[in-house]
């Protein structure tokens, strides 16, 4: 389960460096050339989509997400657990279906591309579907290891080697 969370880190992260290198190379060549790159901003734009949905999957499996703990907070380990798996399981059953449709979508894009290089749009939407499945299979996963009390496989390692506070939060 690590290398596999390790590697849905890496294309994550391999985007948002993508996107950063996409758009300071078109704003340096702007400004020193007059150029800019072809179809920069349609290139962005699906990159950005790819690394939000891998990003999401890791978010959803960690429990990382924006949190209001204004109950969570004020509950025992027993209230805290119903409440984790209670929010994993309406995040489970809203990214399913999403990722369905991500996948129908695409399907029906067929020879769009972008607008100057004709670059297909199948092989972005494709690689970010990738993404919102992988983010339906670590819902799923968090679900079973909640339920089945391994909250700790949930907690990241942090950089250094040493586990972060013992303190898993809800995702709502």
């Amino acid at each position: 389960m690590n290398r596999f969370l390790a590697a849905t880190e890496l294309v994550a992260a391999f985007f948002l460096l993508a996107i950063a290198l996409l758009t300071a190379g078109n704003v340096l060549l702007r400004d020193l050339f007059a150029i800019q790159i072809p179809d920069w901003f349609d290139g962005a734009r699906m990159l950005q989509g790819i690394a939000l949905f891998w990003g999401v999957a890791l978010t959803t499996y960690y429990g990382s997400h924006i949190c209001v703990d204004l109950l969570w907070e004020h509950l025992g380990a027993r209230g805290r657990r119903v409440i984790d798996l209670l929010a994993t399981a309406i995040v489970l059953a809203f990214l399913a279906p999403m990722a369905w449709m991500i996948w129908i979508k695409v399907g029906s894009t067929g020879t769009q591309g972008t607008m100057d290089l004709r670059l297909p749009l199948v092989w972005f939407y494709g690689v970010a579907a990738v993404g919102a499945v992988v983010a339906a299979v670590l819902a799923l996963v968090r679900l079973v290891y909640l339920a089945t009390g391994r909250d700790e496989r949930l907690i990241p390692n942090l950089v250094d080697g040493q586990d972060a506070p013992n303190e898993p939060r809800a995702n709502v």
